[in-house]
């Protein structure tokens, strides 16, 4: 007779609890991994290597002037070549080349030269290792830092402006000069913002909520400021990693700087307002939604009665109801230095009344801004 083999009772529990102690083992191997890959994530956001330039990593080590000739390095964030290279021909003919610098940041390839510049103060100053650059992106935002570690590598350059393609100045070199150098603080446009929501809680382990700060990305800082912003790896990953998921319409470049100067407490070497003149017109109606477009100038709306006649001495803040007037040791001074955007009619109305070049002017209308 073949016996039936049968498995005791016992051993068939001991068999299901084996299965049970594997199922267990696999689910606290895959949490542990899932934390390891969480872990990683993070460090690869807030333990970047230093800016890379040109193929190398580059990290700007402070050193303390000791010159008495500091440069103004004037920064160009220039979508191809400079439509307004006239202006800006005209500006720095009446200048001490000593007393500045020029960098440009254009399309890769592209090359200042005879061909393709009225001015000579531009031949060869775009940075050769340049980047395509999309509005709303951390590309915007990565070319700004580019050109200041190009401008950190002459140590005379003590004060840093960044300028966009369709900026003028509104005043002569002299008083453009004096009014930055004399000045220890940066010029950045910074204030709390709670009508749109960009803030992301996904931020929050790197940057907290109350230090978060919008403004406008033209901006003037001090050389220790700058050198602040190339060498961060904290902060710059976190905003690059946000307008690539498109977190709440992030546009990095109108908080990037404002939000790394509050998290390193120093907004009081800043002066929270810039230094470029912008007018914006809201477009949309009640059932659409508002977008911010800045006024373009144009031939008719930039001759001497808008340059001269009304002054710009003075901030006005429409939500809060107050007007902060711009002010220098006390001494009250014009708000702006630059304004955009300019048609190349407009940029030759100005040279041809001779409205740049004197530091009497007064330039454009009253500045109002919604905070």
């Amino acid at each position: 007779m073949t016996r039936k083999s049968q498995l005791h009772p016992v051993s068939r529990h001991g068999v299901v609890w084996l299965q049970w102690k594997l199922v267990i083992f696999l689910y606290v191997a895959l949490s542990l991994l899932s934390l390891l890959c969480i872990h990683l994530q993070y460090y690869s956001v807030t333990m970047l290597e230093p800016l890379s330039v040109a193929g190398s990593h580059i990290h700007i080590r402070p050193r303390q002037y000791s010159g008495d000739r500091p440069k103004v390095a004037f920064l160009f964030l220039a979508r191809r070549d400079l439509p307004l290279d006239f202006v800006w021909d005209r500006f720095f003919k009446g200048a001490d080349q000593a007393n500045f610098s020029v960098y440009i940041h254009s399309r890769p390839g592209f090359v200042f030269n005879e061909e393709t510049t009225r001015s000579q103060y531009f031949y060869n100053r775009q940075l050769n290792h340049s980047i395509k650059v999309i509005w709303g992106e951390s590309s915007m935002i990565a070319a700004e830092r580019l050109l200041l570690a190009a401008a950190l590598d002459d140590h005379s350059n003590q004060r840093f402006v960044l300028l966009s393609d369709s900026c003028v100045p509104l005043y002569d070199f002299g008083y453009i000069y004096r009014y930055l150098i004399s000045s220890p603080r940066s010029f950045v446009d910074s204030f709390i913002h709670t009508k749109e929501r960009r803030y992301s809680m996904n931020m929050s382990s790197v940057i907290p909520e109350e230090k978060w700060r919008k403004g406008s990305q033209w901006i003037s800082v001090i050389r220790s400021h700058a050198e602040l912003i190339v060498n961060d790896r904290i902060v710059f990953p976190v905003l690059r990693n946000s307008a690539r998921q498109n977190l709440r319409n992030c546009i990095p470049d109108e908080h990037y700087i404002q939000t790394l100067l509050t998290m390193r407490g120093l907004e009081s070497e800043m002066e929270p307002r810039t230094l470029t003149y912008t007018v914006w017109n809201v477009s949309g109606t009640k059932h659409e939604a508002k977008s911010w477009h800045p006024v373009t100038f144009t031939f008719g709306n930039s001759g001497p009665e808008d340059i001269q006649e009304k002054s710009i001495n003075h901030v006005n803040y429409v939500s809060e109801s107050r007007i902060e007037w711009c002010k220098a040791d006390s001494k009250p001074v014009p708000c702006f230095l630059f304004a955009r955007k300019f048609t190349k009619e407009a940029a030759m109305r100005l040279v041809s009344e001779v409205l740049i070049g004197s530091s009497k002017n007064r330039s454009l209308i009253s500045y109002n801004r919604v905070s």
